[in-house]
């Protein structure tokens, strides 16, 4: 990765190349996740816009001044509100996911009520605040103050959030041509969410890959054997730059590492399962790699170990 060339409050930007930039969030001031921005050659494309409309409107306020271009394409990988809060930034631009996507987002992320919706965050916000007096243990304590840190600045932004769902629909793969490059959609299914989509440029071998790939954290995973084959199909591109949803940019390494734990989680499972092995048998009995140990999430890999069961146990 090449080095960064700004900083912004909410993220820093590195050019891939020529008109391929990541913007890697700064923990705990609003992006949560990262963003790609690709210059098409006329226009932008944007991936990913954050979790706070205040550091989408900056994602697009960077992008713009960076090349004079205007933003036309914004690309949401999945559902998720660290991911797609942003939105609103880009209102006037078109928005594209599966149809999958668009339609959890429509049900999952709705703000009937702005005040219940404030006194609810307040209230997480508080429990997390207790969970991080009361945990010993340095990992879990970490983890539990950065989500604080993200929610409280979502909750600041909050009285002027806007939800703007996706308005142009695909199922596994679109291709979007500029006068500069091509670039390529492709969801392979569902693995951290339901429908998962990741953005791939065939020349510049650049993949954004949202949560399909992050770096040292227990990612939610929704169906483990999708994960695991989506993997698998990523690894057929040919990808030698993956820009993770979480984390910082790198090789194919970052896929075999998530590949790798997805296997340990399964194998383990799988095995206890089959033998009738309870799930706090199996968590209390299990040895965790020392890989695993310094990785965040707030269910830890406690969390993704009784996902992972409930699947297998059906």
């Amino acid at each position: 990765m090449k080095e960064k060339f700004k900083d912004t409050d909410y993220f820093s930007l590195y050019a891939l190349c020529d008109g391929v930039y990541a913007a890697i969030a700064k923990p705990g001031q609003g992006a949560w996740s990262n963003s790609g921005i690709v210059d098409l050659g006329e226009e932008l494309l944007i991936f990913d816009s954050f979790a706070t409309p205040s550091a989408g409107y900056e994602l697009r306020k960077q992008a713009e001044e960076m090349t004079g271009k205007k933003v036309k394409y914004l690309i949401n990988s999945h559902y998720h509100g660290d991911h797609v809060f942003g939105n609103q930034a880009f209102a006037d631009t078109t928005i594209i996911s599966t149809s999958l996507t668009s339609k959890w987002f429509d049900e999952k992320n709705k703000i009937v009520d702005l005040k219940t919706e404030i006194e609810e965050t307040e209230d997480y916000l508080k429990k997390l605040k207790d969970q991080i007096e009361f945990t010993a243990d340095r990992v879990m304590k970490a983890s539990l103050t950065n989500q604080y840190k993200e929610m409280a600045a979502i909750l600041k932004d909050l009285p002027i959030m806007k939800l703007v769902i996706p308005n142009v629909l695909f199922e596994e793969r679109m291709v979007i041509e500029g006068t500069k490059r091509k670039v390529e959609l492709h969801c392979f299914g569902g693995g951290h969410t339901p429908s998962d989509t990741f953005l791939y440029l065939p020349e510049e071998k650049i993949g954004f890959m949202g949560d399909l790939v992050t770096v040292d954290l227990h990612v939610p995973i929704y169906d483990p054997e999708q994960f695991s084959a989506i993997l698998e199909n990523v690894k057929l591109l040919d990808i030698e730059t993956v820009v993770p949803g979480h984390g910082y940019p790198g090789g194919n390494e970052l896929v075999c590492t998530l590949e790798k734990y997805l296997a340990f989680l399964i194998e383990n499972t799988k095995e206890a399962v089959k033998n009738g092995v309870p799930f706090k048998v199996l968590v209390s009995n299990l040895e965790i790699p020392d890989e695993y140990v310094e990785w965040i999430g707030v269910n830890g890999i406690r969390g993704n170990l009784s996902k992972v069961y409930a699947f297998y146990a059906g």
